[in-house]
């Protein structure tokens, strides 16, 4: 008897633990919000001054990435870097990147997606659309692991 005590206490104290160490930490919406906004700033500056390397600083460095554009699906960074030095191999192509009707969303302290519009001013065209991000926390940095991106022309 003696012995299941023992035992049925040492599986409530585990249970509690499990459960305290699940509890997530309140987070600042405004601040997470804020640090995400601030990849995205970031990102757009990198294009418009012409360095992809930089760009992609703001996407998850792992073979895990996903990237939907155009009816493909790459994954990977190095992939996904590779198909954007392809397809943007110049200062024409490129143009100037705004990012605008940006709308974040935290799903969890470290989860968030963001929705917004993309548009490129070329001297030939002005591509435009739509992006769905999927936003992961690693520490203190917010990085893109899936990006869902479509073209409105």
């Amino acid at each position: 008897m003696h012995h299941s005590f023992r035992t049925l206490a040492l599986a409530a104290l585990v249970f509690l633990a499990s459960c305290v160490s699940a509890q997530k930490m309140p987070v600042d919406v405004d601040a997470e919000t804020v640090a995400i906004k601030s990849v995205l700033s970031d990102q757009q500056d990198a294009w418009n001054r012409g360095d992809i390397p930089a760009f992609m600083e703001g996407y998850w460095q792992n073979a895990d990435l996903r990237f939907a554009s155009g009816g493909n699906i790459t994954y990977g960074w190095q992939a996904t870097l590779d198909r954007y030095l392809r397809s943007y191999d110049g200062a024409s192509k490129m143009g100037t990147l705004s990012f605008s009707d940006l709308t974040v969303t935290l799903a969890d302290q470290d989860d968030a997606l963001v929705f917004g519009r993309w548009e490129l001013q070329r001297e030939a065209d002005r591509p435009r659309g739509l992006f769905t991000l999927h936003f992961r926390k690693f520490g203190e940095n917010w990085l893109i692991v899936s990006d869902h991106t479509s073209s409105g022309d």
